[in-house]
């Protein structure tokens, strides 16, 4: 299958400290990968990296076929979908949830002067029905629930039919009942055919999606362990990368963790 994501001994130094040390990892376009690790292993750099949108301070990044540094971004990025609280906080409070989809198409978070024409707004609202928010079109993001948010958040993300989705930290914040609809969600898109490459950041085992394939394990910065879901999330390797001495445990796909 094809590579979407190339990283060669990737390094992002800050105030003198390196954030990502000396990282090479690999994404196919038909694997599904969780990221794991703890506050400060270099997680979510990772994935700014994979959105485009950071630098390495050095080694190389490939995405999409595209060497970064050497490519036109405005280019690169709209085939990139990205899903992060950070540019959640950028979208206005008072735009509506199909607005908040449809400008996705331009790559910004707030309607302006674009001209949208009718086949962006069917395929805004196709998307906000796909993710259960048909009915929510016409509501302000601001007054919309955190899971409500979450679920429009990627769909905007996918609006674009990406060629690499990349979510950052979906499910926190969310209530039970709303981190198991999401995840039940994004279990059944990552498994559906046509659904593009996807790593998604969290803390927590317990919100690895169905459907997912591999993973990847990162602490200080560098890469603990790195493959196949089942060889990767097991006690060994994720006491190795949180310091804890922990047990897993795995049942229909998805997975628990526990201190001894």
């Amino acid at each position: 299958m094809p590579t979407v994501l190339q990283l060669t001994d990737v390094s992002v130094v800050r105030d003198g400290s390196p954030v990502v040390d000396s990282v090479s990892w690999t994404v196919d376009s038909d694997e599904r990968w969780v990221v794991l690790g703890p506050n400060g292993a270099g997680k979510t750099t990772i994935l700014q990296i994979a959105a485009a949108q950071t630098h390495p301070s050095s080694g190389s990044a490939e995405i999409l076929g595209e060497d970064l540094g050497k490519s036109d971004l405005f280019d690169l990025r709209p085939r990139i979908g990205f899903a992060s609280t950070t540019l959640a906080r950028r979208i206005p409070p008072k735009e509506t949830v199909l607005d908040v989809v449809l400008t996705a198409a331009y790559s910004v978070t707030g309607r302006w002067n674009e001209e949208y024409e009718n086949v962006d707004v069917r395929r805004a609202q196709r998307v906000l029905d796909e993710w259960k928010l048909g009915h929510l079109a016409d509501r302000t993001f601001g007054g919309l629930s955190d899971g409500e948010q979450k679920r429009v958040q990627i769909a905007r993300s996918v609006m674009t039919d990406p060629e690499l989705l990349l979510l950052d930290e979906p499910a926190a914040s969310l209530d039970l009942g709303a981190r198991e609809e999401l995840l039940r969600m994004l279990g059944g898109y990552a498994s559906s055919k046509g659904s593009p490459a996807i790593i998604m950041v969290t803390h927590h085992v317990e919100e690895i999606p169905q459907g997912f394939t591999h993973a990847l394990l990162l602490a200080q910065g560098r890469i603990v362990a790195s493959g196949p879901l089942d060889e990767v999330v097991t006690g060994t390797a994720l006491s190795d990368t949180f310091g804890l001495d922990l047990a897993v445990t795995e049942s229909d796909g998805r997975f628990t963790a526990r201190a001894h």
